[in-house]
């Protein structure tokens, strides 16, 4: 079995993942409420939650599953993410491969996100027939679209300016006195607005135009609530946030949609932390319908930061895992998705 390792901002997670039966635990503690008094994550109390998390976690997992003579693998997130915290996950995985005497390597937390809509279909020969595949990665740190071949390749197709999404629709929140995390409340509180309310822009209208831009979209949120009065503003709030939340997500389908017809896909995905909004997988799904192909959408549980994607992607794709020399393993907290070596 292949033991995964997430660390790389405010989760401690782990999972097994076995190449007969799929993944067969995972193990996860949050630190949202620790961080939601400060309004946003704090490195140095992420760091500090991991090294105690991580204990009690592998605790549990070795007195379930008798660990050290079950695991064969090691698979660890080396970036992005949060300096400290990548360094206690790769810290973790060494200790655990010199006791074990297993091999560690490291994974790509993106290209995780990436494959994560296949981890319930499990081999790659199972789903080979969906490639290639255009893939909507949509979280708090990134915005990307990007192609999956028939060999596992993938390949940048448009990617975020300045803000990601995700951040764009915590940043709304935040101006409109949501505390954080601030994008799923405010889905909570567009519901029953009218999205059409307020006309909020769009960066790169032109279809020609294969990048993302949010941080325009935040500036005009900001200016409309600068001239409306408390009332006003408590009178609109539902309107305010369904129409703010459209801009968002009407831009992610409207540059998937021209993606699509630039070259032969034969599925479409959805992944990262937004992927749980259910605005976004509504409109994904409509899009999927009219270009008659297939939606997959990551299960909840594998949209934020989670192990099991990262035990999934070092089986399925071993090739795009950095190994070698376990002492030479290390991170990269700048790592990108097409990035092949920390």
């Amino acid at each position: 079995m292949i033991l995964g390792i997430e660390s790389s901002c405010d989760e401690s997670a782990l999972a097994l993942y076995d190449s007969g039966n799929g993944l067969v635990d995972e193990w996860v503690h949050s630190q949202i409420v620790k961080h939601s008094e400060y309004g946003g994550v704090v490195p140095d109390i992420a760091v500090l939650e991991h090294l105690n998390n991580f204990p009690p976690l592998l605790d549990l997992a070795r007195k379930k599953y008798r660990l050290e003579e079950k695991v064969s693998k090691i698979a660890v997130t080396c970036g992005p993410g949060l300096v400290g915290c990548l360094g206690i996950g790769i810290s973790v995985a060494k200790s655990l491969g010199i006791l074990w005497e297993v091999p560690v390597v490291g994974v790509n937390h993106l290209r995780g996100h990436a494959f994560s809509p296949f981890i319930s279909l499990g081999e790659v020969s199972k789903w080979k027939n969906l490639l290639p595949h255009l893939g909507l990665l949509v979280s708090g740190g990134n915005t990307l679209l990007f192609s999956i071949n028939e060999e596992l390749g993938i390949s940048i197709l448009a990617r975020t300016v300045d803000d990601a999404a995700g951040e764009a629709l915590d940043k709304g929140a935040k101006l409109l006195g949501i505390p954080y995390p601030g994008g799923a409340e405010l889905e909570r509180r567009s519901i029953g607005g009218d999205p059409k309310a307020y006309d909020f822009p769009q960066a790169f209208p032109q279809k020609s135009d294969m990048k993302f831009s949010f941080s325009g979209l935040k500036t005009s949120l900001l200016y409309t609530i600068q001239k409306m009065n408390e009332a006003e503003v408590n009178d609109h709030f539902s309107d305010l946030s369904a129409s703010y939340q459209w801009a968002a997500v009407k831009q992610l389908i409207r540059k998937t949609s021209h993606a699509w017809n630039q070259a032969e896909f034969k599925s479409l995905g959805l992944s990262g932390g937004v992927a749980n909004n259910k605005v976004l997988r509504s409109e994904m799904k409509g899009l999927a319908d009219r270009l008659d192909t297939l939606l997959l959408c990551a299960e909840p549980k594998y949209t934020g930061d989670n192990a099991s994607m990262i035990a999934y992607a070092s089986y399925i794709d071993p090739e795009n895992t950095w190994t070698n020399e376990m002492q030479g393993l290390s991170f990269n907290a700048s790592l990108k998705l097409e990035d092949v070596s920390p």
